[in-house]
């Protein structure tokens, strides 16, 4: 997920609003964190998005389902404070935040409103620079130098068309060895200073292709983010070549007393539950330190993890992990445990609340989702109409025998499923997409695969999808930079 922007950008630039992030509006209250426990007022109740009375469920993104797995601690874990703010994503974007983020990415062109978000830069052809920021806060922003995934591949400044082309020098495909860590540090510090997170802590050690990505974790009030991630990708020639993040800061809200860690592992064990609902750049990686860079999340869950089971918790750090409270983005008091299971390489986190239960109660109404124009429904909004199920644009295909495997791209807020329709000499392979009512959608493209089983093996049958048009092998079709 650190570099899903590189597909993101697709969604957003193009038009394709079906996987817009939600966006948050107002957020917080207006006393600016008076309720303080102990003190003249008692904080309100929090509506924690997931909550239950059983406690909160979501997974991280990535991560194995928890249900029937057992974290254990062995060691004596830390009490952390005794309480701690939220952190609400309040007001809306301005121009001239828009065009400091611009000015620092080198995107030409001043902020035009268009619909609920700001754009600057690109050109009709969807080429050049664009940057794309939500008006409302946190202000969800993506930026891409080139466009990608056009249909029309025949300019190198907006894809690599057939082999016989050059990709762009910003590109996963571009030639090139990545440049070092200290040089994408040097490129991506006056994007970072133009969100106002200079001294958030850096992981450089992604790489995609010729692409090297700096993720920075921005702390608040001093404590560590983990769901907050910006995450700018510079290119081979050592320029920014995409980005994704949050521009507006968020807020400090009501304090809210908290659990120590061993009761909050108690109440994440009891819940069957990990994991927090992770932003855009986000990354299930190791639990941030003072002292080092950990290298980014890149495992496979081992087959015990997916039973009954006991997995050691190697840490614990408190901090602020993103969640949905009414709807709307915010930062919440929450464990960051780092996770190993037994035989894995390397570690990752699965945080939850540490706010005392007291305190938490479910939402009155479902998070917001995005409606049929592509928008997210706004707190108080009619019900969303989107629609139940839509097709899905087919890319490529591979065969094995009565195996046919279909790639396509989408988001992860909904199901899919394929069919294939057999007649004479042709394959019709159609991919359809449905919804999942009530889940809050992050703005992620990812790459999917499914596989039909037909009457009898493919062989020189055509496959074409439900337009007609015959279909590539996979094999064929562009290289795809690994989906996290």
């Amino acid at each position: 997920m650190a570099v899903a922007s590189v597909a993101a950008a697709v969604l957003l630039i193009g038009g394709g609003g079906a996987y817009i992030a939600t966006t948050a509006s107002g957020g917080g209250d207006d006393r600016g964190g008076s309720g303080t426990p102990g003190g003249d007022s008692t904080p309100p109740p929090l509506a924690l998005d997931g909550y239950t009375e059983s406690g909160t469920n979501g997974i991280a993104p990535g991560e194995p389902d928890p249900n029937g797995v057992t974290y254990r601690a062995d060691g004596k874990l830390p009490d952390g404070p005794s309480s701690a703010p939220v952190y609400r994503a309040k007001g809306e974007v301005t121009t001239a935040e828009v065009a400091a983020l611009a000015k620092a990415l080198d995107v030409e062109g001043k902020p035009a409103a268009e619909g609920d978000a700001w754009k600057v830069g690109g050109t009709k052809d969807g080429s050049g620079p664009s940057l794309q920021v939500n008006k409302k806060a946190p202000g969800i922003w993506t930026f891409s130098r080139f466009a990608a995934g056009t249909d029309d591949c025949r300019s190198t400044t907006v894809c690599a068309s057939d082999g016989n082309s050059e990709a762009p020098q910003g590109s996963a495909d571009a030639e090139g060895d990545p440049v070092s860590v200290d040089a994408a540090k040097k490129a991506a510090a006056p994007v970072l200073k133009a969100i106002g997170q200079d001294d958030a802590k850096l992981d450089v050690s992604e790489l995609v292709g010729a692409i090297r990505v700096v993720n920075a974790d921005p702390e608040f009030g001093g404590l560590p983010t983990y769901g907050w991630t910006t995450s700018v990708q510079v290119g081979a020639d050592g320029q920014v070549v995409g980005g994704s993040g949050e521009l507006k800061k968020p807020v400090k809200g009501d304090t809210y007393p908290v659990l120590g860690a061993r009761k909050t592992l108690d109440l994440l064990n009891e819940s069957g539950a990990g994991g927090g609902r992770v932003g855009i750049g986000g990354c299930t990686a190791s639990v941030p330190t003072k002292d080092k860079n950990e290298a980014p999340c890149e495992r496979t869950p081992s087959k015990s993890e997916s039973k009954s089971d006991e997995v050691v918790v190697e840490g614990a750090t408190f901090g602020l992990a993103s969640h949905f409270v009414d709807g709307r983005q915010a930062l919440v008091p929450s464990w960051l445990f780092e996770i190993r299971p037994e035989g894995a390489k390397e570690s990752f986190t699965v945080t939850h609340p540490a706010v005392e239960p007291e305190y938490l109660t479910a939402p009155e109404q479902p998070s917001p989702r995005p409606s049929e124009s592509g928008k997210p429904d706004e707190p108080g909004d009619e019900p969303s109409t989107a629609p139940e199920e839509r097709d899905v644009k087919v890319e490529g295909y591979s065969a094995d025998g009565k195996k046919l495997t279909v790639r396509f791209t989408g988001g992860v807020c909904s199901d899919y499923s394929a069919s294939a329709k057999e007649s004479g000499d042709t394959v019709t392979v159609r991919v359809t997409e449905k919804p999942l009512k009530g889940k809050v959608c992050i703005m992620i493209a990812k790459t999917f695969h499914e596989t039909v089983e037909l009457k009898e093996p493919l062989g020189d049958r055509e496959v074409a999808g439900t337009d007609g048009k015959a279909l590539p092998l996979e094999k064929d079709l562009p290289k795809q930079p690994p989906a996290k």
